[in-house]
């Protein structure tokens, strides 16, 4: 593969205290004059509530709205999502947007929990509404503290689902790291889940977390852009192919960190989509997208 980086798209502009910090995991959605990026904004608190920013379908660097307000807010007080909610994947589906969201709690002896939710838009995005209070993926044996559906696509008649779990925390220097690897499973109507997936991609060698898989198929080949990361090595991205979208061969993406800048840390929480045969990447940089969302054009594959 070859790059061309084009740069930050968006940064928080912290005039409104909702989006006071970070634009976490860009996860887009292509409509019919747009590229809609729904993004995480965290408040002052470090609480994330979702929003969105419409880029031109022609130009991702052009900035066409950038939502006033949470399109989705925080859930209720005691709830899985109480602490924060991230988009994970946009899904548009009878007339609908299904978006798959992270729901964050915060724990007494262990950091936090995130478990998937699931909210419906019936006015083109605009707003979005829970189906359920709780978790369509909760807790499960071995799945104990995270378990967070990242890609899901409708494939021949079934809803094949790309994950994030894991059951515990590792020691740190400074604090403790969730370690967490990426797993697979299917549903028959993408709310209903069964209780055990298998494991797609294992943690490398001295890393504790891979994670953020952005699945998506073209020409029968099942695409995996990802992250992995340890303590010493911030999250960088890679990306792997698949026959049948369980067992994975590791491909050389040839998208290092930049030699200074917002990305010269960190790349993490990839996302890709191909308009008119161009290929974009969109991920956050250093500090987990403290300084907003970029882009990557891709020139060769």
């Amino acid at each position: 593969m070859k790059w061309i980086k084009k740069g930050l798209i968006y940064s928080p502009d912290k005039l409104q205290d909702w989006k006071n910090n970070s634009t976490l995991q860009p996860t887009p959605l292509i409509l019919n004059d747009k590229i809609r990026v729904y993004v995480g904004l965290r408040d002052k608190q470090g609480v994330s509530r979702i929003g969105y920013i419409d880029l031109d379908i022609n130009n991702p660097q052009k900035i066409l709205k950038v939502s006033d307000s949470p399109v989705f807010d925080i859930g209720e007080k005691g709830m899985f999502d109480e602490n924060g909610v991230v988009p994970t994947c946009a899904v548009k589906r009878d007339n609908f947007i299904y978006l798959y969201y992270a729901g964050y709690a915060l724990g007494e002896k262990v950091r936090f929990q995130v478990f998937t939710g699931l909210a419906i838009s019936k006015d083109e995005g605009e707003t979005f509404h829970r189906i359920k209070k709780v978790p369509i993926t909760d807790r499960v044996e071995n799945e104990e503290l995270f378990r967070v559906i990242h890609s899901i696509l409708f494939d021949n008649g079934i809803w094949r689902t790309w994950y994030g779990a894991g059951d515990h925390f590792v020691n740190g220097k400074a604090k403790t790291l969730a370690a967490y690897d990426i797993r697979y499973m299917e549903s028959f109507d993408g709310i209903n889940f069964p209780n055990t997936g298998i494991v797609a991609i294992p943690v490398p060698e001295g890393c504790h977390r891979v994670g953020r898989p952005f699945v998506f198929k073209e020409q029968n080949i099942y695409k995996l852009f990802y992250g992995f990361g340890s303590e010493e090595i911030p999250y960088q991205l890679t990306y792997s192919e698949s026959v049948d979208g369980m067992t994975w061969i590791e491909k050389e993406i040839n998208l290092p960190l930049s030699v200074n800048g917002w990305d010269s840390q960190m790349m993490a929480y990839p996302s890709f989509v191909r308009i008119n045969g161009q290929g974009y990447l969109f991920y956050n940089g250093n500090n987990y997208g403290y300084d907003g969302f970029g882009y990557a054009e891709l020139i060769t594959e």
